[in-house]
Formats: structure tokens, sequence, C-alpha cells
């Protein structure tokens, strides 16, 4: 159950995470009691242009992965005509991330009150939660929030005596990971197979049953009550300068004291493991990280940075921590797994180069693979990612391509030995 995942309580940090470790706090007469829904009623004082404006100069980047400028991206939304829709990608599935979970299960009103602020100012009327379907407490709670605010008068018709309506749908996906991707998550939404649309048009143009559409994760959403609580410019002050604001790192692994730590993002890859975490679980030597299923990084790379910048750690935050014993090629064979699982076979490089990327890795490992399949692993893995229509494919042999550079040697253990014809 959610209970055994703990939630540190000594971070630099306690904005996203202050009613989180009390579960209390999804029930609305807690979470107004804490200061909730203050930051909509000053959002609804406001102009929508103002609060678009601050979300803008606030820096706040998408917390779902990519980092792309939150209010860059309301802007674009907003420079085409209404009707427009606000989702909120609550489908958390990428290996080792659960950041948002803690957010949906332990303070829903913050995501709900974020919504409700984001709505207003994009002019939408209509928003949607898509939440993965392995969340089934986080969906009940979510759907219980909604009917409390509803009650409060804080949904619906007339919120707040402001003539601004607003109705919040709560939507299950079906366990897909390529439903994460925005345009994958839409065509779900719309009751058809979760397979991206080619962009552009991007869904800020052609979204969801083709209105402009802002597509959010929780994370981000979250973020935006506590903009309008401090004002852009205390907001900015938290953290290094262009990435501001709270970041949620949810760390597992070989690690003293896994759980989700709330941090601005001038720490450091270092500081998050040994100063948050506690370090290496029995003392043992540090050997690689995996940020999710994306990037590898070695223990010489523990001064990365944890922003979005080019040097940064990046994605979603997410930390998975190997140590001295662990096989580096038996984790990238299950990333490789993973990929093979999760694609969702619309395009031929990512269905067909997933499958025989996975099962050359299964034939190495072992020990059933001839030169020939050693040299199908490298060409196929390199060539993967440039001609895939989406996200996936684009990933799906990125990790295990930086892997065979910093540790080659548990690639080279398995590398099939040349077998010379007299």
């Amino acid at each position: 159950m959610f209970e055994v995942l703990k939630i540190n309580a000594e971070t630099e940090l306690n904005l996203l995470l202050e009613r989180a470790k009390n579960p209390k706090y999804h029930d609305i007469e807690e979470y107004i009691k804490s200061g909730g829904y203050q930051a909509l009623e000053k959002a609804l004082s406001m102009s929508p242009e103002e609060i678009v404006d601050w979300v803008d100069k606030s820096t706040l980047r998408g917390r779902g992965g990519a980092g792309f400028p939150t209010g860059r991206k309301w802007k674009f939304a907003l420079s085409n005509p209404e009707p427009r829709y606000l989702i909120c990608n609550a489908d958390e599935s990428e290996p080792g991330t659960f950041k948002d979970r803690v957010l949906i299960e332990r303070d829903p009103h913050l995501l709900i009150e974020g919504i409700i602020i984001s709505s207003y100012a994009l002019g939408v009327h209509q928003a949607f939660i898509y939440i993965r379907g392995e969340y089934p407490l986080g969906y009940k709670i979510l759907r219980k929030a909604i009917d409390e605010a509803k009650r409060k008068g804080l949904l619906g018709k007339n919120i707040l005596n402001s003539n601004f309506d607003l109705e919040i749908y709560v939507a299950r996906g079906g366990g897909a990971y390529i439903c994460g991707e925005e345009t994958a998550l839409i065509e779900s939404l719309e009751g058809k197979r979760g397979h991206p649309r080619l962009k552009p048009p991007f869904p800020v143009q052609v979204g969801l049953f083709g209105r402009p559409t802002v597509v959010n994760n929780v994370e981000t959403l979250c973020n935006i009550p506590i903009i309008v609580k401090l004002g852009w410019e205390k907001y900015t002050q938290i953290g290094p300068r262009n990435y501001a604001g709270p970041k949620l790192f949810p760390v597992s692994g070989k690690v003293k004291k896994p759980g989700v730590y709330e941090l601005p993002m001038n720490v450091t890859l270092r500081e998050v493991i040994f100063k948050y975490a506690g370090g290496i679980r029995g003392n043992k030597r540090l050997k690689a990280i995996f940020s999710g299923a994306l990037d590898c990084f070695s223990y010489e790379e523990l001064d990365t940075p944890m922003d979005y910048s080019p040097m940064g750690f990046g994605g979603t935050g997410t930390v998975i921590v190997f140590d001295e014993d662990d096989d580096i090629f038996e984790a990238c064979l299950k990333v490789a797994q993973f990929f093979e699982h999760e694609s969702c076979g619309q395009c031929t490089p990512c269905r067909v180069g997933c499958y025989e990327q996975a099962n050359l890795m299964e034939k190495i490992y072992k020990g059933e693979a001839n030169q020939r399949d050693w040299e199908a692993f490298l060409y196929i893995n390199s060539h993967i990612q440039p001609t895939s229509i989406c996200g996936l494919g684009a990933v799906a042999g990125r990790l295990i391509k930086q892997a065979m550079q910093k540790f080659p040697k548990d690639f080279e253990r398995y590398k099939p030995k040349k077998v010379e014809v007299v």
C-alpha cells in the first residue's frame, strides 16, 4: 500500500509537500484550514492576462519531463480561438517515477486548485485529468475531491460569484506508457487507440476534439497556486535563475532513505543522493544512476545540476541508484524489455526496433548470441531513435547507448567471442 512510501520531512523546501506529509489533507475542510483555495480567491480578483503574465515571468517549466516553459505554452494556446481545453497529465508511468502519485493521493485539492486557476487564465470551461490505470486509489480520491469542491461552490457554475464556470472530469488510462505522450493521451481521451500524432500541428493549436488544448503535468499544475500566492517575484527567488520553483525528486534503488524530496533545482545529483537520500545502502560504492528510462549517469557525473539546462539532469527528476554489485547490462536489459512492452506499434522503427533490441539483448545475456547478433544489437540500438515518430522511440536506445559508453566492462563480459574461420 501507499503508506510504505517514505516522504522525507527534512527537505529544504516545504511548498508542494507541505500537506502531503499528513494524509488528512485530502479532505477539503483540512485543506481550507491550512490556507487552501486562498490562491484561487486571489486569482479570481486578477485578470486572466495577469495570471498568464505571472506564470510566464515565474519561469516555471513543465515538470513532466520536457521542461518546456509553461507560460510560453499558455500564450501559444491563447493565440488560438475558443473553445479551449486543459488536460492534466497524470499518466505517471516512467520507471522509478512516483512523485505525482504523492500529490494526487495526499494533497488532491492542491491539484484541483491549480487546475481551476489555470483554466480561468486560459479561458477553459472543461478540464480533464487523465490518470494512469494503475492508480485506482488516486482516481477515487480525485473524484471525491472534485465532488467536495463542487459542494463548496469552487467548481461548476459561477465559481465564487466570479461568473466563471468550470467542470473537471477524471478519465482512467489503460496502463499504456505511450499515453504519457501528450498527443497519444489526447487520442486515448477521445476514445481512440493511444497512438501519437505527427507534429505539427501541436496540441495548443489542434488538440482535444480538434480544439486548442494545453496539456500540463500534475506537478506543474500544483505549482500554479504557489505562484499566485507568493507572486512571481518571490517565486523566482526559489532555486537558480531560469529554473525557478520547487522540484520533486523521486529517489529509489540502493539508497538508505528512498522517497520523494522537494528541493530547488540548484542542487546537484550528489546532494540528492548523499545529503538527502542518506547515501548508498550498506555504505557500498555508487556505480550508476538512471533517470527513469531516459539517461544513464556514472559516479564521475555526480556534480550534474538537477535542472533543465543542456548539461542538467532534466526529465522528471527520477533518480534510480545502482551500487557496485549491480550488473548494468542486466539493468539495461530490463529497460529494453520495458520499451518492447510499451511500444504502441504505430511506427515500424519503434515496433520492430524495440522488439529486436530486447530480443537480442536477452540472447546476449543468456550467452546464446554470436558475433552477428552483437553487431545487429549495436545497429538496431543506434537506429531506433532517428527514425521513430514520437519520444518513446527517441529514448528507447538512448540510455542503453550511454551505459555502453560509461560502463564498457559490464557489456564486454557478455560480448560473444569472435569465431575464427579456418
